[in-house]
């Protein structure tokens, strides 16, 4: 391991805090991206005679690929830094973004090679984690790490324009516009990012960290929680709206709107909860948070009426999972060790987008076969309670000093 002093972070809060919104601005940028192919899926099944698994098929893709890519991007970013990643990693989405904007929307085969492509937008978390923590003292990562995690309201932003652009100007549009943005961007992000003076630089080759990695309990640890927290954001934003059309009999737009609220409310609160886990023990947050999702889940299992109960479950499980998720990174950022935090990030933030891609399909073979939700609810609750005990028996009694890997 190379490093150099590391006064800086705490000597330039002015330019650390503009680093900290650039990253923001690339991390939403790409996950809007990211998110291109799900607000046309259901166009797309009724233009293309897709089936229901085929439908599906078509959404899960980049997130599966994206969620993967975030390991071998993570620690690349350990290696290479933000300044090199973010423009690289952005001008690499450009392409799949283009061909599906202007070519591959006509085919189902031509969509999932674009949709398994446009994965790459989706690792840009995994550039972010390790860029902003690198700027900060550890006193102040939790609120950092978290206000970059505002972020993934790049979901809500593609969810919120894309069908719009297409109804107005046609398919290609949302496609053109988002390419532009990220072309703008690498810009931007090539000629002001830079790394945080003092980065401390992994020399070890990437297959020999990457295995380092996976024997940090941290790893497994924060992925856990993550999975849960921020897997079940992920989970509801996707499935909400049809959540709320079946079970409430909800328009298409009502519950778009109501999703829309869900995740708003997720984001708000993912940097109070890095803020919070700043200031007393992260798992502590967590605790509180997944008691939160567990009684949320369980007395929405009832299908009670959604106005207020119904809505009050879902606002409390949005608070809770953006809280968690902010927290979740906090506890990253202390005890991963330093030239890691890419790497660990990538391994946490895979769980997470993994954890989100399960929960969708599970909850509609469950009410295929039982005409019902409350199961899946009742199995989310019984999940929680798992990642609680994991919390309280094992996060919450290990230190706050980082772990120490070989070859680091």
């Amino acid at each position: 391991m190379s490093t150099s002093p590391t006064a800086g972070p705490a000597a330039t809060p002015g330019r650390a805090y503009l680093m900290l919104g650039l990253a923001t601005l690339g991390f939403a940028l790409n996950f809007w991206a990211w998110a291109l192919l799900s607000p046309l899926a259901s166009r797309f099944q009724a233009e293309l005679g897709l089936t229901s698994s085929q439908q599906a098929l078509l959404v899960a893709v980049p997130v599966v690929v994206g969620s993967l890519g975030r390991i071998p991007v993570g620690a690349l970013a350990d290696r290479f830094g933000g300044r090199v990643m973010f423009p690289l990693v952005s001008l690499a989405s450009v392409v799949p973004v283009l061909y599906l904007g202007l070519l591959g929307h006509d085919a189902l085969a031509s969509l999932l090679i674009g949709g398994f492509f446009l994965g790459v937008s989706g690792t840009a978390f995994a550039v972010g984690v390790p860029f902003v923590n690198a700027w900060f003292p550890p006193e102040r990562r939790g609120l950092a790490v978290g206000i970059f995690g505002v972020g993934m309201g790049g979901t809500a932003i593609s969810a919120l324009t894309t069908v719009r652009l297409v109804d107005a100007s046609g398919t290609s549009t949302p496609f053109l516009v988002t390419a532009g943005a990220l072309v703008a961007y690498a810009v931007i992000a090539w000629t002001v990012l830079r790394d945080a003076p003092g980065r401390p630089v992994p020399t070890a080759p990437l297959a020999q960290r990457l295995a380092a990695t996976f024997r940090l309990r941290i790893t497994w640890q924060a992925a856990a929680l993550y999975a849960l927290l921020f897997g079940g954001y992920v989970a509801f934003s996707v499935y909400l709206p049809a959540y709320l059309k079946t079970a409430y009999g909800l328009t298409p737009v009502d519950a778009a709107n109501r999703m829309a609220g869900f995740v708003l409310l997720a984001v708000i609160m993912r940097p109070i909860g890095g803020w919070l886990a700043d200031r007393i023990p992260p798992s502590r947050v967590l605790a509180v948070a997944l008691v939160i999702v567990i009684a949320g889940a369980l007395l929405q299992s009832t299908t009670p009426d959604l106005v207020p109960l119904g809505t009050i479950a879902f606002l409390s499980m949005a608070v809770a999972l953006g809280a968690g998720s902010g927290a979740t990174f906090t506890l990253v950022a202390q005890l991963a060790p330093p030239t890691q935090v890419g790497s660990v990030t990538g391994v946490v933030g895979a769980a997470g987008g993994l954890g989100g891609f399960v929960p969708p399909l599970v909850m509609g073979a469950i009410y295929e076969r039982l005409d019902s939700y409350a199961l899946g609810l009742i199995l989310l609750a019984l999940v929680a309670g798992a990642v609680l005990l994991l919390n309280l028996l094992s996060v919450g009694r290990g230190g706050s000093r980082p772990e120490s890997v070989a070859h680091a």
